[in-house]
């Protein structure tokens, strides 16, 4: 392999986050279904989700502290080996046990591990790869982020066409994906040997605590615009994939392709304002100042219009493009307004703090469907409208976020 990556390189790299996505998104059109076979309630559905997500919320910072100290390739490839086998006890359990829902959530967990030491990983190692060109590092970030939306449009369709074949071959799917992952990881990627020692525990711990206390106001609110929205989005999925079947009679790949439409703006979204910020920060602050409120207004009217499904489907897209602006915004402010020491780390931190919003969306509304559906949608909306207040006065537009001279 040549100092250059080739395509293959690159092609290796974006399964991974191709992988991830679909690993628990593609999950959420068939929660209905499992409730159904496995003799569950919905709130223990939203589990399914919830325990991936918790996994991966502790483990992150572990997965990058340690491809920092050995190697990101080996990190990636074991944890790629915990998908597989996630999948597999998962897969197993749905098909062999009579009450297999203890089995499905330990292979779930299994499988957070795996999205723990893989995705997050994934920014360092391209960073590695095309260390000293900014320009490709960018273009190749690009791939990989088209790959995460790719992911996200496709995992409602994929997931909804394996289990119109059996209700628990989206288990085993993962595995297979994961498995294919790991063996273009292994074969095509050649991660050059760092140079730099790596920095003892303990200084880490402390360099990222000073990282937090002379940053802390915008990262923080950075951090809970993440954890807001992640919450929305996952908990809007899980409403919209229960409201399909309960109240308009879509299942199967219909609910799949329907399901994708509001996704479908996210990602677009997502891929448009990626390109349109080119790391300005007054750009990027007036995104969130107008994607909050847009944000605050539909999340309320989603539970007033689940009875109309054009206006449900209308609202919800509304709702995803708003969403899908703000998340690539949110990753630019972190690489821009991070040394590049550190940015790992906080990147790290960052997606955790992502995962929380993941796991407590679809439980949330499981447990707010029955009589506080509108209340919670209303909660979500106020607060939204409270962080552009933060955003307002926290995330500055007119200068580097922080201070170059402190």
């Amino acid at each position: 392999m040549t100092n250059q990556p080739k395509t293959w390189s690159i092609i290796s790299i974006a399964s991974i986050p191709l992988v991830m996505t679909l690993g628990n998104s593609m999950l959420i059109p068939v929660l209905p279904i499992f409730e159904k076979e496995v003799g569950i309630t919905s709130f223990q559905s939203s589990m399914v989700i919830t325990s991936y997500s918790i996994a991966a919320i502790f483990l992150i910072p572990v997965a990058g502290y340690l491809s920092d100290r050995y190697s990101r390739k080996i990190v990636i490839l074991i944890s790629l080996i915990f998908a597989f086998i996630g999948g597999l006890i998962a897969g197993f359990a749905s098909w062999k046990l009579t009450e297999p829902f203890t089995w499905i959530i330990i292979g779930r967990i299994l499988q957070g591990i795996g999205a723990a030491g893989a995705f997050p990983i994934v920014l360092p190692l391209v960073g590695d790869l095309f260390k000293g060109d900014d320009e490709k590092t960018s273009a190749c970030l690009g791939i990989v982020e088209t790959s995460n939306t790719l992911g996200k449009v496709l995992s409602p369709i994929l997931g909804a066409l394996f289990a119109a074949f059996l209700w628990y071959i989206p288990f085993f799917s993962i595995s297979v994906f994961s498995i294919i992952s790991t063996v273009l990881i292994y074969f095509f990627i050649k991660v050059p040997k760092q140079a730099d020692e790596v920095e003892p525990l303990r200084k880490f711990i402390q360099r990222t605590k000073n990282t937090f206390k002379t940053e802390g106001k915008w990262l923080y609110t950075v951090f809970l615009i993440g954890i807001h929205f992640m919450l929305i989005l996952f908990g809007v999925l899980f409403f919209l994939s229960d409201i399909f079947e309960k109240q308009h009679q879509l299942f199967g790949v219909t609910k799949g392709f329907v399901l994708a439409i509001p996704l479908f703006g996210l990602c677009l979204a997502s891929f448009i304002t990626g390109r349109k910020i080119k790391g300005d920060l007054a750009t990027m602050k007036r995104v969130l100042l107008v994607s909050l409120p847009i944000v605050a207004v539909t999340v309320v009217f989603i539970g007033f219009s689940s009875n109309n499904l054009y206006l449900l489907l209308s609202v919800s897209s509304i709702l995803g493009i708003a969403i899908g602006a703000v998340l690539p915004t949110l990753d630019a402010l972190i690489t821009q307004g991070i040394d590049k020491e550190e940015r790992g780390t906080i990147t790290a931190f960052y997606s955790s703090s992502r995962f929380i919003g993941v796991a407590l969306g679809p439980p949330v509304i499981s447990l707010a469907m029955r009589h506080y559906i509108h209340f919670s949608y209303i909660t979500m909306g106020i607060v939204s409208f409270l962080l552009v207040f933060f955003v307002w006065f926290f995330i500055r537009g007119e200068e580097a976020i922080i201070a170059e001279s402190g």
